[in-house]
């Protein structure tokens, strides 16, 4: 295989290095891809998937009825739950005469696909805008019935907004 000489013009290297020098003014006046973190965020996909949260009715009573379809759903199996019944004079906490009493959510184990949204009957769990906060331990990872649920709606209505944000 022979190889022609190269010409005065290509020994210079001129047109490669103007052709990459426009290369380089290019991509100098590109908007940057990078977001100065916690000052501004990017806006998400309408269909992100965060985390989870516990969803309350309209006069601040629980919808999760424990019937476990959520966790059955869920492929990591990250969801436990165990049911108990509703005692007299708790009508005003639960929405139906069974309900969890505890509800665990692994979310090193979580894959956030939303099959646990789309399985629960009573829209009770549903997956919010907000991402998963870094932790330092495994068991900072694991929240529980408190950490879930919403706010009150009716004693926390300012808090209660915030965490629904766009979620309908």
């Amino acid at each position: 295989m022979e190889r022609k000489p190269m010409s005065m013009w290509e020994k210079m290297y001129l047109p490669a290095i103007a052709k990459g020098m426009s290369i380089t003014f290019g991509h100098m006046f590109k908007k940057k891809p990078t977001v100065n973190y916690p000052e501004k965020t990017r806006p998400f996909s309408p269909v992100f998937r965060g985390l989870h949260v516990l969803n309350r009715d309209e006069q601040g009573r629980e919808r999760c009825t424990a019937c476990g379809l959520c966790a059955v759903a869920c492929p990591a199996e990250a969801i436990t739950m165990e049911g108990a019944e509703r005692l007299p004079g708790e009508e005003n906490l639960y929405r139906e005469e069974k309900y969890a009493a505890k509800y665990e959510i692994n979310m090193l184990r979580c894959i956030f696909c939303g099959l646990c949204e789309e399985a629960c009957p009573k829209d009770a769990i549903y997956l919010s805008e907000t991402f998963a906060p870094s932790n330092y331990t495994r068991k900072g990872f694991i929240y529980g019935k408190e950490e879930l649920l919403i706010p009150d709606p009716v004693t926390q209505p300012e808090a209660y907004a915030k965490a629904k944000g766009a979620h309908k």
